[in-house]
Order: C-alpha cells, then structure tokens, then sequence
C-alpha cells in the first residue's frame, strides 16, 4: 500500500506499507520503474541519453539506478516521513505552499481529515530528514 507519495520534476519519494512476508524494496521499486516507463514512454515522455553501462544492462534513462530505503520504527516515525513526503516540493521550491503542488498525497490526506488545507502554509515545517535525500 502506498501511504504517501510525492512526484517531483527529478525525483520522488514514497512511503509504502508492504505485506509483513514481503520486504523486497527492490522489486517492488523495479515493477513501479517498469510499469511508469513504459507509461511515460507510450505517452510521449522521452527517454534521456543511454550509456554504454545502461545499454550492457538493458535499462532505460528515465530512472537513476539507485534507492534509498528507511524502514519505519513506530508510528509517530511514520507521521515524520510522511510529513517529509508532503513537506517535499516546498523544501525544493517548487511552490510555497503544500497545498499548490498537485503531483502528492497531501491532497488526499486533506481529504480523509488528517490534514488541514493550509499545513505548511506561511511557516517553515521543520521535518527531519534532510539526509535523505
């Protein structure tokens, strides 16, 4: 399940619960690369430059190769990153308000009450997790 996500221009972040017997980030991470590539290709996206190591591999451009994986101790760590997801496009400019930028859950969490419309509005969120990325 995914509990929070944001899409930014070059990257994104996302907080997943997965089943307790499956803890395979990478395969999980290779199916969504694969089912959005294929997605964005057929829509018209473009595939960036391909290296002679990702040509050897066969893997596209549209994704970098690697991943950060953080697994969650308790549930206010859970509020933490999933405040670090929404807090995102913020952080990097991208609007100065969590609820102006359209490609997040943020909108759907509003949705169910868990947040209000204006958090992260007119003050600076201090969330952790700056290591991250």
């Amino acid at each position: 399940m995914i509990d929070a996500i944001v899409l930014l221009p070059d990257h994104l972040h996302a907080v997943w619960t997965l089943p307790v017997s499956d803890a395979d980030y990478s395969l999980r991470w290779a199916e969504v690369k694969e089912a959005f590539t294929r997605s964005f290709l057929s829509a018209g996206g473009e595939d960036g430059p391909v290296s002679a190591s990702r040509r050897k591999h066969r893997e596209r451009s549209v994704w970098q190769r690697r991943f950060w994986e953080y697994t969650v101790r308790d549930e206010d760590d859970l509020k933490r990153c999933v405040d670090y997801v929404h807090w995102n496009p913020v952080k990097h400019g991208l609007v100065e308000r969590v609820k102006d930028y359209p490609w997040s859950s943020f909108h759907r969490y509003v949705e169910s009450g868990e947040y209000d419309l204006e958090w992260g509005s007119g003050e600076v969120v201090d969330v952790p997790g700056a290591e991250w990325e």
